[in-house]
């Protein structure tokens, strides 16, 4: 299954989650904890709650 299809059959709009995911990650840090990665699954409640349609 694609990110698309994936973000899709969770609810989350596939632009706002793209959009957030190329705005947040680069900030992150994510190659010293990458267990944050985890947050931005797009079946994460964190991710549906700020991307949903």
């Amino acid at each position: 299954m694609s990110i698309a299809e994936t973000a899709k059959s969770n609810g989350v709009d596939f632009y706002d989650y793209t959009k957030k995911l190329l705005t947040d990650l680069p900030n992150l840090g994510i190659h010293h904890n990458p267990e944050i990665l985890d947050q931005y699954m797009p079946w994460s409640k964190k991710i549906q709650a700020e991307c949903s349609k």
